[in-house]
């Protein structure tokens, strides 16, 4: 293998490909890039077995066609240290040469041939979703996916597919997040997507995407990248269940003073105390110290008597930083029951703090 590449163009790809590789364990060929070069076209391919990535690109200068790998890590370290312009690698008795000018560095490479297979879409059954949807849906669900949860299924985000509809939800237990897409289909679909996937998706796709599955994995495929995830074995949550069917007292309140707000109380504490007012509504922090705050807007509620809520400050910002309207409702029944934010096709019912 022999080529010459523009320095920004192996950089990004190295850096994308980053989250997929092992990290702890550089014996590992997992720590490795595969870089294949073949009918004037560079794969690169990154896996840790449980996430891939593949980029294909013609931005590069084909000398001799080939294989190798090479220490991600180690090999964008030397790309980041070198100047803009071409940068030539090279293999030679299974060793990757990179040079410019006067500069000259090699590393190591494992055997191409044992590098892991990446599973194919070839065959595979299809996911009608368009790109946007999918990572907008994703965007608002992703804050309230638990993490190194001992029931793994929490550690993800569940896409629910009815004949009429997506369903994308996540829970870390003391909220759920629901996003709901029209849909039209036959199929019924429900898959564990795990966290990190989820990041790596939002980061990916922007253009057209093919979505494909099967019993253990999901494929996402454009034109420049391939991109594969393990699905979480387990059975979700039956979060219907947990939105309630009607609320009795339901507000359309300003997102952008009630971020204000919020954030003045998060100085001293990240617990909320909320009271609705008739013609206010106050914020207090909750703290076991003497350290207090306290600040109010002035809002007509239509409650002729306190309504209190305790909420954790993140739940609420999480919500109102994933939605574009500037506005929102809140639905409340009563202070010690779950309430719902909702915009739009999105909702997050959260669990208050018993006070």
């Amino acid at each position: 293998m022999k080529i010459n590449i523009s320095k920004s163009i192996i950089e990004n790809i190295l850096i994308q490909a980053g989250p997929f590789l092992e990290k702890k364990d550089t014996s590992q060929i997992t720590s490795h890039v595969f870089i294949n070069v073949s009918n004037s076209i560079l794969t690169i391919k990154a896996t840790d077995y449980e996430i891939g990535y593949l980029v294909n690109t013609d931005n590069v200068n084909v000398i001799e066609d080939g294989s190798t790998t090479a220490n991600g890590k180690k090999l964008l370290d030397i790309i980041r240290i070198l100047k803009d312009g071409s940068i030539h690698l090279e293999v030679k008795n299974d060793v990757l040469f990179i040079s410019q000018s006067n500069s000259n560095f090699k590393l190591p490479t494992f055997s191409y041939e044992d590098y892991p297979e990446f599973p194919s879409y070839e065959g595979k059954n299809r996911i009608s979703i368009d790109s946007y949807s999918l990572i907008e849906s994703l965007k608002k669900i992703t804050p309230a996916i638990d993490t190194n949860n001992p029931k793994f299924e929490l550690n993800g985000a569940l896409i629910d597919i009815k004949p009429d509809r997506i369903n994308f939800a996540s829970t870390d237990t003391r909220r759920l997040a629901v996003v709901n897409i029209p849909n039209n289909t036959d199929n019924e679909l429900s898959i564990i997507l795990p966290k990190k996937a989820i990041v790596e998706i939002q980061k990916l796709f922007f253009n057209d995407i093919e979505l494909y599955y099967d019993e253990t994995n999901l494929i996402i495929h454009s034109d420049q990248y391939t991109f594969f995830t393990k699905l979480i074995n387990g059975k979700f949550p039956e979060y219907s269940r947990i939105i309630p069917k009607e609320t009795a007292n339901n507000l359309l309140l300003p997102k952008a003073v009630m971020i204000d707000s919020i954030k003045q109380i998060t100085t001293i504490s990240t617990d909320v105390k909320i009271t609705f007012l008739n013609e206010t509504i106050t914020f207090e922090s909750l703290s076991d110290d003497n350290n207090k705050a306290k600040t109010e807007i002035g809002f007509s509620t239509g409650f002729t008597e306190a309504f209190v809520i305790a909420i954790n400050s993140r739940y609420l910002l999480d919500f109102l930083n994933s939605i574009n309207n500037s506005e929102f409702t809140i639905g409340l029944n009563e202070g010690n029951l779950p309430f719902i934010l909702s915009d739009e096709n999105f909702k997050t019912v959260v669990m208050p703090i018993v006070i």
